[in-house]
């Protein structure tokens, strides 16, 4: 227990520092901005509490949204993936597995499955954010290449990350 904690503090830490310090000050493109830091949530165990994860969520949210000097964006759409992550973990697995500790990954949903839980919640997150700080429907279709580029990145980036930090299980 003590551990895990300890483990997800460190990853916190490093994941929080990696997006502030060097992937948003890469100048990618105006369609691509993305925000790695959504995979500490998608991580999380599946027996998770589901308040545990939303307290997270704003914390994490709260954390991105000071380093960026914005008034609440990051936490209003890392909260809503938070709540949203208790919805499809519960559609898309058996209730054993929802009793574990397994975290969500490649090794344990597979390559398909974890890019598919990934796209639906990172959608979901930045669906929210980039209309949030876009604050008007004046760019709609700008604001929906942006949402599709920099969630395409963004799983990209956390797909690397999974094949790097997790092993994929022998079946």
């Amino acid at each position: 227990m003590v551990i895990d904690i300890l483990n997800f503090i460190l990853r916190f830490v490093l994941i929080v520092f990696f997006q502030v310090v060097i992937i948003n000050n890469i100048d990618i493109s105006t369609y691509v901005n993305p925000y790695i830091y959504v995979a500490l949530i998608l991580s999380l165990p599946y027996n998770t509490k589901p308040w545990l994860v939303v307290v997270l969520s704003f914390i994490l949210g709260m954390t991105m949204d000071t380093f960026s000097s914005l008034p609440g964006p990051h936490i209003a759409a890392t909260v809503l993936l938070g709540y949203f992550r208790r919805f499809y973990i519960v559609f898309s697995t058996n209730k054993d597995d929802q009793d574990t500790k397994i975290e969500p990954s490649i090794g344990s949903k597979g390559p398909l499955g974890f890019i598919l839980y990934a796209s639906v919640l990172v959608f979901i997150h930045h669906f929210l954010l980039f209309f949030l700080e876009a604050f008007t429907f004046n760019q709609f279709f700008g604001t929906l290449t942006r949402i599709f580029f920099s969630s395409l990145f963004t799983i990209f980036l956390i797909t690397i990350g999974q094949l790097l930090f997790y092993k994929i299980a022998k079946k």
